[in-house]
């Protein structure tokens, strides 16, 4: 299900939650690398669309991580809280086109929504949105919008899309997920004001021209949702490739949530190993003796192993 436009472009959309640490910067080197490899672009694009989770100076704090790592973006950054303009004529499109639709629940009410369906709650999994306030459901009925939701049913028959939804992913293979089961319909404005995730890197991987997008195993799952965004405003698909993630002592994802650290790159000792860990991460070999030796190999390695597919 890919429409990829001629000539490589890629990115890394950091949250500028914190610093990088060992996990991101897996992402971000994979990124950069499957960009050298392809002989195309690499972009930055900062994700801080939640803003109540921003940490001021992060922004640019990764920036420079970056740029002591070697991994250097061909245009200037974007952030997408100046970008706001974009996500809600995109919503708007949505909504003229009858696909998109305001909503007035509640987590509470969502639970109570299932639990009066008999429906037990599944410990560490999140429940699809039961469609309360669709409007052949009655809509708000007087009650006050707080979320815009994509219908998915809706654009899915709408569009003729498969069901479940099946994309290739350059790693994982071939996955599938039925997005209205699933998920349901996911929200694209938060109740808070905020823009959701989903909405904007769409609009956003759109607006830059992006053919190729390599990320964290914990986002494939979004895909089948962009992918349905994807085709509801009429915007081309990239290629995917989700990349290992890095986990911690118990287990889990390494993250700002569960307490990883910082990287401290005081210097080029100290950015070489953290880009040799991260290395190690994606299956690549050991580090030469300079970063930018390293990195010139590893770039071969990566179109060796990645460019092809």
């Amino acid at each position: 299900m890919s429409a990829t436009p001629a000539g490589y472009r890629g990115r890394f959309a950091p949250s500028p939650t914190g610093r990088l640490h060992a996990g991101s910067l897996v992402a971000a080197l994979a990124s950069w690398l499957d960009a050298r490899a392809h002989g195309g672009a690499w972009l930055v694009r900062i994700e801080d669309v939640d803003r109540p989770r921003c940490v001021p100076g992060a922004d640019h704090a990764i920036l420079a991580q970056l740029a002591a790592c070697g991994l250097s973006a061909d245009e200037p950054p974007w952030w997408q809280s100046q970008r706001e303009a974009a996500y809600a004529a995109a919503l708007q499109r949505l909504v003229e086109a009858g696909w998109a639709y305001p909503c007035a629940c509640t987590r509470q009410d969502i639970e109570a929504a299932w639990a009066a369906r008999g429906v037990p709650r599944e410990r560490h999994r999140g429940r699809p949105y039961p469609g309360t306030c669709r409007p052949e459901h009655g809509g708000l009925r007087g009650r006050a919008p707080r979320a815009w939701r994509l219908h998915a049913g809706r654009v899915i028959r709408a569009l003729g899309l498969p069901v479940p939804l099946v994309w290739h992913d350059r790693r994982l293979g071939t996955q599938a997920q039925d997005v209205e089961a699933a998920v349901g319909d996911f929200v694209l404005r938060r109740a808070d004001g905020l823009w959701a995730y989903q909405l904007a890197v769409v609009v956003d991987d759109a607006a830059q021209g992006i053919t190729d997008v390599v990320r964290g195993e914990d986002l494939a799952d979004n895909t089948p949702r962009q992918i349905v965004l994807q085709r509801a405003l009429g915007l081309p698909t990239p290629r995917y490739l989700h990349t290992p993630l890095v986990c911690g002592d118990h287990g889990e994802k390494l993250s700002k949530q569960n307490g990883a650290q910082p990287l401290e790159l005081r210097d080029a000792h100290a950015a070489l190993d953290a880009l040799a860990a991260a290395a190690a991460v994606l299956g690549l070999p050991g580090p030469a003796a300079t970063r930018d030796a390293s990195l010139h190999g590893w770039i071969a390695a990566w179109r060796q192993r990645w460019a092809a597919r």
